[in-house]
């Protein structure tokens, strides 16, 4: 693809003037109508699946670290032109913002992942496949044209395999791999475990795997002849919580790509991933949905800034739910951030045009912030505009 038209005010501008006209957008631009609307679009246990975790205690701490966070604008400052682009493993993007990992989207919409890739191409920001996806990444790539896209690892129990997903991102013309280490194993998901639902052992969110030629020879007979044997064989090699910073460095033997690290919270963690010369991390609770009771992660950001000291790239996610939210991230040190549930809720509402929508809301709203807080550039946005 060559044509992405730029997001941002103009496309809002032309939203507000339809509302003016009688005329309601269908994507909603308020995060809790975006949220109740998606939700009368799904099940129960689908909406489940996607929203909730534990208690959702650490849900509500990454909201409230992100709203401790307060702005300071600036006045007379002439920002006529702003300019949102950021460089990123030797991509120019035109905002700081990327459609974080999200697995099992045929739960949201029915052309899932696919969609999502569509969603995300029509507006040059990159998706991170999920390794818990609806859709082969190889699908999803040609969808996008010469859009970028990043693969997120879960190291599986077969190094043999996780080096194949590797391989195939690389080959799908991936620009760099997401390893998450916080979900070796999953959290206490009581939501779920009331609905009596886990998609994985239905057979959803297991197209990386099925797909994948070394998964496909641990099997008696193919997926397509013998399905339920492939999501057991799933459930039993899926993650690995013995895996280590030593045998994280296999990595390096299987790709030249930039290689993440997704889920860092403490600092001396974000020290030793620079130290060990690991491209970036992107601080993360996973959005609340591993430890309950956990630390909110915009409390983290400064430090694991700070300790990772110029060495790696700085990744934001879990909270972030509009422009305001990804100023404040900035702000606090962060080059780009991870957008996760209010695109799923999109995709829910209007496939890949409900992405597209959010992704123009959400710019929109980071580019009219930058304005009013008086800055004229997203790499000029430091802890100076913060309280």
């Amino acid at each position: 693809m060559t044509d992405h038209p730029a997001p941002g005010p103009l496309r809002l501008a032309q939203t507000y003037a339809a509302g003016l006209m009688g005329r309601r957008a269908t994507v909603p631009f308020r995060m809790d109508e975006l949220e109740l609307r998606a939700e009368a679009t799904m099940t129960p246990e689908a909406f489940g699946y996607l929203r909730s975790a534990g208690a959702e205690a650490t849900a509500r701490a990454n909201r409230n670290a992100l709203d401790a966070v307060k702005l300071v604008p600036r006045m007379l400052r002439n920002v006529a032109k702003r300019d949102l682009a950021v460089d990123l493993f030797g991509r120019r993007l035109p905002a700081p913002v990327l459609l974080a990992p999200i697995g099992v989207q045929n739960l949201a919409h029915p052309d899932a992942d696919l969609a999502t890739a569509k969603g995300a191409a029509a507006r040059n920001v990159p998706m991170i496949f999920s390794n818990q996806a609806s859709v082969a990444m190889e699908d999803c790539a040609a969808a996008m044209g010469d859009a970028p896209r990043w693969f997120q690892l879960y190291w599986t129990r077969s190094d043999a395999l996780a080096e194949s997903l590797v391989r195939r991102a690389e080959a799908c013309g991936c620009d760099a791999i997401v390893v998450t280490l916080d979900t070796t194993m999953l959290g206490w998901r009581p939501v779920d475990l009331g609905h009596g639902f886990l998609p994985f052992l239905n057979g959803q969110g297991i197209a990386q795997y099925v797909s994948d030629p070394v998964f496909r020879s641990m099997l008696a007979k193919s997926p397509e002849e013998e399905p339920l044997a492939a999501a057991q064989l799933f459930t039993q090699i899926y993650s690995d919580p013995s895996v280590d910073w030593t045998r994280l460095r296999k990595i390096r033997e299987w790709t030249r790509l930039p290689v993440v690290l997704k889920g860092i919270q403490h600092p001396a963690d974000a020290q030793r991933a620079a130290e060990e010369g690991w491209d970036g991390i992107v601080v993360s609770n996973h959005g609340g949905r591993q430890v309950d009771g956990a630390v909110g992660s915009a409390t983290q950001l400064a430090a694991c800034v700070d300790a990772v000291a110029g060495r790696a790239r700085v990744l934001f996610d879990s909270g972030i739910r509009g422009g305001a939210d990804i100023a404040k991230a900035l702000a606090l040190g962060a080059d780009a951030v991870l957008l996760g549930r209010p695109y799923i809720w999109g995709l829910a509402i209007d496939g890949a045009d409900g992405v597209t929508s959010v992704i123009d809301n959400v710019i929109a709203e980071l580019d009219l912030t930058l304005g009013l807080i008086g800055c004229r550039s997203v790499v000029e946005l430091g802890r100076e505009y913060l309280a």
